[in-house]
């Protein structure tokens, strides 16, 4: 009975913010394109089964992936664990949380590559490119940058170290970037870093940085937790940016080596 009294909730707070949206679309459906709506049956049980299924998942995050984020963070660097049982330390070692950097980076891959934002824009990309773009490729090279970028996250968070200087320096290699990459890989790759931060990632990499920050000696979770999904951002821009100059460089030189021959 708790469950189901607290599932309702959820299930009446996500209708409440689905409304407006669909009012939204069916005023401008109606009073300004004045149509009829299409398959409006249909429409209606697709409707109803986004707003179960978000209900769903959001009461997923509040009971598995926020606890589970946190849990692990937690246990990761708990002191005993890092320096053995009974050692007490005022100032963290940024060499003993190597489990930290290694679990943020796996934590960060995994959750990218089941993003369902991601695999939209990847079959997208794919289907406007006639197929030069790769699904699988886009995927991988975006969750490796979220994998960098969550590890040095954590290692910041742990070095207590300011957000700004690595936001301003990962932007001035993004400028540099663009102004060098492929045209045509530009606009994706600023997609990119934003479909990332999305149903799946968030949680996980804001509770991992919570849960560090409230554990780590001399941290402060308010100011210190926050700050891993600026990371999980702008860290795939460089890296998709960073592929398509790689491959640009490297059929150029193809192509040079077979004029020769």
């Amino acid at each position: 009975m708790d469950f189901i009294y607290y599932f309702g909730k959820i299930l009446f707070a996500t209708g409440t913010d689905v409304l407006p949206i669909l009012l939204l679309i069916v005023g401008f459906q109606v009073l300004v394109l004045r149509q009829k709506i299409p398959h409006l049956p249909r429409l209606i049980v697709g409707g109803v089964y986004v707003v179960f299924g978000l209900a769903l998942f959001l009461a997923g995050l509040d009971k598995a992936l926020f606890p589970l984020g946190n849990i692990m963070a937690t246990q990761l660097s708990d002191p005993a664990f890092l320096y053995g049982p009974g050692i007490i330390v005022d100032q963290a070692d940024w060499k003993a949380y190597g489990w930290i950097y290694a679990f943020a980076a796996m934590i960060g891959f995994a959750t990218t590559i089941a993003e369902p934002s991601l695999m939209a824009v990847a079959f997208k990309a794919n289907e406007v490119s006639a197929g030069t773009i790769s699904q699988w490729g886009l995927r991988i090279t975006v969750a490796i940058g979220v994998a960098f970028g969550i590890s040095l996250g954590t290692f910041r968070i742990v070095t207590g170290t300011p957000l700004y200087l690595y936001i301003l320096a990962g932007y001035m290699i993004v400028i540099v970037q663009t102004l060098f990459a492929p045209k045509s890989i530009i606009a994706l790759a600023y997609d990119s870093g934003g479909v990332t931060t999305s149903t799946v990632t968030v949680p996980l990499v804001a509770a991992l940085g919570l849960g560090l920050a409230g554990t780590v000696p001399g941290r402060n979770p308010a100011l210190d937790g926050f700050g891993l999904i600026a990371f999980a951002s702008l860290f795939p821009i460089i890296a998709v940016m960073g592929y398509a100059q790689l491959m640009q460089w490297s059929g150029q030189r193809k192509l040079k080596s077979t004029e020769k021959k």
